[in-house]
């Protein structure tokens, strides 16, 4: 006769069933790959394709006090020969800027590092950053042919009131040297702030700036992003586990090879080698084996690799929208983007994806 199981026996049947649906998912997952690629699909079919090509640099703020910008004038001729549209740069938004200010519980840090304090610009123009931003765009979208001196003041008082530092110093660097004077919103503290910051050891203006105001730019489009940032509990433990993690040969080999490469900062071809190299095949998965790959197998019982990865990739991501976005308005057009070396593997990847974007090889531009 037909005995129904009892209750233990049906227990472990169903647990042995679990357990086998588990590890199937797990191995399904591990192999499942999308069938739908974007990047295969490319578009449109006619008419011009957005081109975007990402300038891995180092960051000229951790480059010896001997350093003559003048040297950069080869990496500029051939940038300004490519003829971009416009000129990405690695730098928070006033808007975001405005926006994590409102939660200092999460973005304490991020403010201290990232956020230029707007507020002399701000007393200057009686305008808080949403109210300059709105001021400049209607500027913009009315800008004349010719715009008078006093216009560009004005536009760069406002793009300083806004936090838009940089796009504050393509407007005055576009000034006739006698026309970079207070007034039309800039006070005598702006002036100054503004003569200090067209020569600041930084690529995002003795590059992007400049390069803009040369050719005709009237900004340039801060597009980095830190919404990511978390304020970590345990910092000591963190920072201790990251460090011990970066403690490896590829890292070594990394440095080593920028120690070569400063040496020859002093001339013009050898600034120009240094883009190359940091340009070159290979230099971004040479990063991942010394940086982001090694983070990922960092052994804490915390997992604050994986965390710190975690981060790393969400801002790229978010950087790589902001950057899609800002050609969104403007089909067919160029795109320079001026980042951190270690920001241009994960960006070209990611902007490879979409639809309407196709990504120039920063090496072919710089021979």
């Amino acid at each position: 006769m037909f005995q129904f199981p009892g209750k233990e026996i049906v227990v472990r049947h169903m647990y042995a069933l679990l357990v086998a649906a588990l590890f199937s998912s797990a191995a399904g997952a591990q192999a499942y790959q999308p069938d739908f690629a974007p990047a295969t699909m490319k578009g449109p079919a006619k008419g011009p394709a957005n081109e975007v090509m990402v300038l891995g640099s180092p960051h000229l703020s951790y480059f010896p006090k001997t350093f003559d910008p003048a040297s950069l004038g080869l990496l500029e001729e051939r940038l300004a020969a490519w003829k971009p549209d416009a000129i990405s740069i690695e730098a928070l938004s006033g808007m975001q800027c405005d926006h994590v200010r409102r939660y200092p519980g999460r973005y304490k840090d991020t403010i201290a590092s990232y956020c230029w304090d707007p507020a002399p610009a701000q007393a200057a123009t009686g305008l808080d950053v949403p109210a300059a931003t709105a001021q400049a765009e209607a500027l913009l979208a009315a800008w004349p042919a010719k715009p008078s001196a006093g216009q560009r003041r004005r536009l760069a008082a406002l793009f300083l009131a806004g936090g838009e530092r940089a796009s504050a110093v393509v407007q005055w660097l576009r000034l006739p040297q006698a026309e970079r004077r207070a007034g039309d919103g800039l006070d005598a503290a702006l002036v100054e702030l503004l003569d200090k910051l067209k020569d600041r050891r930084d690529e995002s203006y003795l590059i992007a700036a400049r390069l803009a105001a040369r050719l005709g730019h009237e900004a340039v489009i801060a597009m980095d992003d830190h919404t990511a940032d978390r304020m970590v509990a345990d910092e000591k433990a963190w920072g201790a586990a990251i460090m011990k993690a970066w403690d490896n040969p590829a890292a070594k080999r990394r440095r080593q090879a920028d120690e070569a490469l400063q040496a020859k900062l002093g001339t013009r071809e050898g600034v120009l080698d240094l883009y190359r190299a940091y340009n070159a095949p290979g230099q971004t998965r040479l990063a991942f084996d010394g940086d982001f790959g090694a983070a990922l197998e960092e052994p804490s019982a915390q997992r604050f690799g994986r965390q710190y990865v975690g981060y790393w990739e969400t801002r790229n991501l978010r950087m790589a929208a902001n950057i899609r976005d800002a050609m969104s308005p403007r089909p067919g057009m160029r795109m320079l983007v001026v980042v951190g070396a270690s920001h241009k593997g994960y960006l070209e990847a990611y902007l490879h994806q979409m639809h309407d974007v196709r990504v120039v090889d920063a090496g072919a531009v710089l021979r």
